[in-house]
């Protein structure tokens, strides 16, 4: 028998249809409490801005209230968006997790900016920000070793604390520079699938050690619908498809209606719609763990981390279920 796959879980803070903010702030707490429960090895939390559905905003306040309120499981960000932000104070921010809760934290970083352009114009960052992202991770890393690259100025908290990073990406740049600087390397399969497998070949083949890590490490994101019956997983599955639509196709201020989505759907755009989520599990236990085991393989993940896409807190929570009893996770 292979050995179990890693299971992490990235967690949007989804704000579903007739729930409130704080609904889905404790509903993150709760899916954390059972993720710590059942053995998965992380969760993270993606910073997104000016999306309705979306609570994970201040993902660094986000962590800070699932770390007071579970005890063992790591925690961090998947990602930090780097250009929307100072070095300075994102080591700060994550110093201050690392001291209140040693060895819990990580920080995944990013160099999308996570929004649309006014967005970006409103968190007062330069568009041409995302530019310097590689001196911005060695400037930030420098922070959290203590080897500062600014003479004089260091994190306090964040100094010392060495909070591991791990560069994200959905393309050749992520790969090449997780390579550079010997860091671990997450792809985002769970939406922009494209490029995977040459990221992750150019990336084993350009890593570099480092003092955070001896040997290349993989982690590729995957949407997982496990549910009960098939017939529940489809209809979820069918309920996440419409939602992605209406989330990539709406132009801010206007959402699209219910007609509006199902025309969409019945379109030649619906192929893009399909090509974004084409790494999805969906069906009884059974079916998701095979689904998992080869997407492993496909992708030559070391770890994989799962969105559970349901239309409601205990259809996800249910899923995380499901999913560690399919694949033997063992219980903290």
């Amino acid at each position: 028998m292979s050995s179990p796959i890693p299971l992490s879980i990235l967690d949007l803070a989804l704000i579903g249809e007739g729930e409130s903010t704080a609904d889905a702030l404790h509903a993150s707490v709760a899916l954390a409490r059972k993720a710590e429960e059942l053995g998965y090895e992380r969760v993270w939390y993606a910073e997104h801005h000016n999306m309705k559905t979306i609570a994970s905003s201040a993902t660094a306040v986000l962590i800070a209230h699932v770390a007071a309120n579970t005890e063992r499981i790591r925690l961090g960000s998947g990602g930090v968006m780097l250009p929307n932000h100072a070095p300075l104070t994102i080591a700060e921010q994550f110093g201050t997790l690392a001291e209140l809760h040693p060895g819990r934290i990580d920080l995944g970083l990013g160099r999308a900016p996570g929004t649309d352009g006014n967005t970006l114009r409103a968190l007062r960052r330069d568009p041409m920000s995302a530019e310097s992202f590689p001196q911005d991770v060695l400037e930030l890393q420098g922070y959290l070793t203590g080897e500062t690259q600014i003479p004089h100025v260091h994190a306090t908290p964040g100094h010392g604390t060495n909070v591991p990073l791990y560069i994200l990406g959905s393309s050749l740049f992520g790969a090449q520079l997780a390579a550079q600087l010997g860091l671990p390397y997450a792809f985002a399969s769970h939406f922009a699938p494209a490029a995977l497998q040459d990221a992750v070949r150019v990336y084993r083949e350009r890593f570099q050690p480092s003092a955070q890590l001896d040997e290349p490490y993989v982690i590729a994101g995957v949407n997982v619908i496990a549910a009960d019956d098939a017939e529940t997983a489809q209809r979820q599955f069918a309920w996440r498809r419409r939602t992605f639509a209406r989330g990539i196709f709406s132009r801010p201020g206007q959402r699209l209606s219910d007609e509006q989505v199902d025309a969409l759907l019945r379109s030649p755009q619906a192929g893009h719609v399909d090509e974004m989520l084409k790494h999805t599990a969906i069906g009884e236990p059974d079916a998701v763990r095979a689904y998992l085991e080869e997407f492993r393989t496909y992708a030559d993940a070391d770890e994989l981390i799962v969105a559970h896409q349901a239309d409601s807190v205990a259809g996800r929570l249910r899923s995380v279920e499901l999913l560690a009893e399919a694949m033997t996770l063992a219980p903290r």
